[in-house]
């Protein structure tokens, strides 16, 4: 008996596959968006390869737990991840390559930090005239 419970609760509805597949599409667009392969997003997600091909393809359903560290990877709200479109005109935040980038520049020490700053800077104000 417990066998065919649990069948049933892993059986996905028409609902269920229809969502997942445009979840899916949804993940895989983003992530080439942002330039990510599918290997470093599996590996972000602690998850194999060919499990994040299952995802993309709408074939296993991407846990709720993931939807967060999902939608944070891809520069984008939860809500839009799963296809409720947001009521006010939040934009999205910087790319994750940038938030990286960002991260391994406060590990620097401080001169090499004021080293980057002003680079930066200048070329900032070098494309602003």
């Amino acid at each position: 008996m417990s066998s065919a419970i649990n069948h049933y609760c892993y059986q996905m509805t028409k609902n269920d596959n229809d969502f997942f597949r445009q979840l899916g599409a949804k993940i895989a667009s983003l992530r080439k968006e942002q330039q990510i392969t599918q290997v470093q997003l599996a590996e972000i997600l602690g998850i194999s390869q060919q499990h994040m091909a299952s995802f993309e393809k709408g074939i296993r359903k991407v846990p709720s737990s993931m939807l967060p560290t999902l939608a944070e990877v891809l520069a984008i709200s939860v809500e839009e991840l799963i296809g409720i479109t947001p009521t006010h005109g939040k934009k999205r935040g910087p790319a994750p390559k940038l938030l990286k980038q960002v991260e391994q520049i406060s590990q620097l020490p401080k001169s090499k930090q004021k080293f980057v700053m002003e680079m930066l800077e200048t070329v900032i104000q070098q494309t602003a005239h």
